[in-house]
């Protein structure tokens, strides 16, 4: 194939293996998800693999055997779990073997990439680091800024949200000119769908066990340090008319739970599918003190459900102050507080709908998949291509 003709414009198109970390839903595998279904769609060999159950070693957690691994003579066309650990060499070992089935593998999340750059070495399937998270954070000490370069250094390439991330990584890391791409985030409008009225919303309450008639605000995360679910909780102290659904888990939950204010929290756990509370929730809260650009704003935009959240990372992007919802400094309950019973005072459906348009018009899936098809295409072409 000549250097200057990419596969796609030859009319081959690569088979992509989609790695996330976990079988449970949370940003980066709702998009893989959602970008695997779409590639299918499209005619292109896809499919999607955890590298362990989520969370890993937890008791009752289904470990993996022969059986749950595909054979390298063909892709799985459902999610398969690869192994009992993220890490673990029999992880590895099913990893590289499911891998010689694909000609791209999109690793979506950082224990992805650390499993790729060493399951990978020395086959010639090369990976994509897709990054969804603010890297100043994730880089904010040496170690990680050691490790992070070694490994993203082994990846075809590299994908990021914004061109003030590609800066970061290209800094921080060394990464040469054309390694990193911008790929926005984004999401599919028809898996995440406006409640239709107040029945809906309703129905949607009684199959999560949430009251019918109360002002009901979701707050969507993983329960670690950097979301900050104990200032939501504090929020909710100050809204004593408010009622939080809060979806995830994680080591903070126990703690959190005996928060003053958690007698009028509702702990999901993790859901297999967030739609459901968008479509039951009033508002969404966010309360992290980092963040890239969070794919849960962007599914609650896309389900017309208006945002308060801390303008940390590129938040920005998808909440517009005041048109959409509304963005407050990190770290201040009060100010968290009086802004959303501001959105939940004035006109919460015209709030949601302007949300809704500036997602559909920004972050919907089918107009940044065009982009992943090339790079998918080139990367695969520069790979096929001998040097020289």
């Amino acid at each position: 194939m000549p250097d200057h003709m990419s596969a796609d414009s030859a009319g081959i198109r690569p088979r992509v293996l989609h790695l996330i970390s976990g079988s449970r839903r949370g940003g980066a595998q709702n998009f893989a998800r959602d970008l695997h279904r779409e590639l299918g769609r499209r005619g292109q060999s896809s499919a999607l693999c955890a590298l362990a159950p989520h969370p890993p070693g937890r008791a009752g957690a289904a470990e993996a055997d022969p059986g749950d691994c595909p054979d390298a003579t063909r892709l799985p066309r459902a999610a398969a779990v690869l192994g009992p650990g993220r890490l673990r060499p029999s992880t590895l070992r099913a990893l590289r073997t499911t891998a010689r089935a694909a000609d791209v593998v999109l690793a979506h999340g950082s224990d992805t990439l650390a499993a790729c750059a060493l399951a990978l070495t020395g086959t010639n399937t090369p990976f994509v680091y897709v990054s969804v998270g603010h890297p100043r954070y994730w880089t904010a000490t040496r170690l990680r800024r050691v490790r992070g370069g070694a490994l993203m250094h082994r990846a075809a390439a590299v994908t990021t949200l914004t061109d003030e991330a590609r800066a970061v990584l290209e800094e921080q890391f060394g990464l040469p000119d054309g390694k990193v791409h911008v790929i926005p985030n984004s999401r599919a409008a028809e898996s995440y769908p406006p409640a239709d009225g107040r029945e809906d919303r309703r129905a949607a309450r009684h199959a999560l066990g949430l009251p019918a008639d109360v002002l009901l605000v979701a707050w969507i995360g993983a329960i670690a340090p950097e979301k900050r679910l104990d200032l939501a909780l504090d929020v909710l102290d100050r809204l004593p008319d408010v009622r939080l659904a809060v979806a995830g888990d994680g080591p903070l939950r126990e703690t959190l739970a005996r928060h003053p204010a958690a007698a009028r929290a509702h702990f999901l756990g993790p859901l297999p599918d967030p739609a459901p509370l968008y479509r039951a929730a009033d508002a969404l809260l966010l309360t992290s003190d980092s963040e890239g650009v969070p794919g849960a704003l962007i599914e609650a935009a896309l389900a017309g459900v208006p945002a308060v959240a801390t303008d940390v990372g590129w938040v920005r992007e998808v909440v517009r102050d005041g048109a959409t919802g509304a963005l407050v400094a990190p770290g201040d309950p009060l100010a968290l507080a009086e802004a959303l019973g501001r959105v939940l005072a004035v006109n919460r459906a015209g709030l949601g709908a302007a949300a809704r348009a500036h997602a559909l018009e920004h972050f919907e899936l089918g107009a940044v998949v065009d982009a992943w098809q090339r790079l998918v295409a080139d990367v695969w072409t520069e790979r096929a291509v001998p040097a020289g």
